[in-house]
């Protein structure tokens, strides 16, 4: 939801859609600059996000923010960003920050990893809030973005050591254009299963719910609108339906369009499908 007039009208635009769940920014995602949040703003966006009853609501990363570049500039840039950013998760008590691992342009894989690993060390060790988490969302690996492979994340994970900070996204699309195949009931099984070996499902603690225009293993990065896509609507059936991640949010990136008739179709497809009840 976007947070234009202020974080608090974000949750009023999920109210008005009946979401259970929302993500948000937390600043402008273009901008390295962000003025502080006034005690206004945050009283307004607590008293909406009790009206509404929206839980959980958190953010998403800034999309300037890359931990892997090997500019110096610009990775002292996006770890000090990060900082502030869980900082002001913190002040809107958001429990977890969405993250693009990041892009190691043209370094390796391996450098990338380090880089990444090295960033979050540091921007959670010195974040004020020991209870906001850092979710590294998989990539679709276009480029020479990191996070593609769910063995990139184990290892970010692992060289990081803070366990009780750091958790996962799982972005549908991502994941298929990586070359997951998650459209059959078989293939969603061994996606979850090598999943499980590298992390633990327990890692999984948000989805991002979006079709993807390419097809599997393009590791092209383009959303669809939900059912439009060449993942198709088997793959939101198996996965709304699977009582492991009951209670985990999810939430929509499909393309907006004009307004939010885009965002209530894909939400009343999605909400068609499922069949279990908590």
């Amino acid at each position: 939801m976007s947070i234009a007039g202020g974080v608090d009208q974000a949750v009023l635009r999920g109210y008005r859609l009946r979401c259970e769940t929302i993500q948000v920014f937390v600043k402008s995602n273009v901008q390295w600059k962000m003025r502080a949040l006034t005690h206004e703003e945050r009283s307004r966006f607590d008293a909406a996000r009790k009206m509404s009853g929206i839980s959980p609501v958190f953010a998403h990363s800034s999309y300037l923010i890359n931990l892997a570049s090997a500019d110096r500039t610009v990775l002292r840039r996006s770890v000090s960003s990060l900082k502030e950013e869980l900082r002001r998760a913190a002040e809107l008590d958001l429990p977890f920050i969405v993250l693009h691992p990041g892009a190691h342009g043209g370094v390796g894989e391996c450098e990338g990893i380090k880089k990444i690993a090295g960033g979050l060390g540091e921007a959670v060790a010195e974040s004020p809030d020991k209870k906001v988490k850092i979710l590294l969302e998989t990539t679709a690996g276009q480029g020479s973005s990191v996070g593609w492979r769910f063995e990139h994340l184990a290892e970010i994970m692992a060289a990081v050591g803070r366990p009780e900070r750091l958790g996962v996204c799982f972005d549908t699309c991502h994941v298929f254009a990586a070359g997951y195949d998650i459209r059959t009931g078989e293939g969603y099984q061994r996606v979850m299963e090598a999943f499980d070996r590298r992390i633990g499902l327990g890692g999984i603690m948000a989805f991002h719910l979006n079709d993807c225009r390419g097809p599997l293993g393009s590791r092209l990065d383009r959303h669809e609108q939900i059912g439009k896509g060449m993942l198709g609507l088997r793959a939101f059936e198996i996965l709304l339906n699977d009582r492991r991640f009951m209670g985990v949010p999810m939430v929509l990136e499909t393309p907006k369009g004009k307004g939010m008739e885009a965002d209530r179709r894909n939400l009343k497809i999605l909400r068609g499908l499922l069949r279990l009840k908590a």
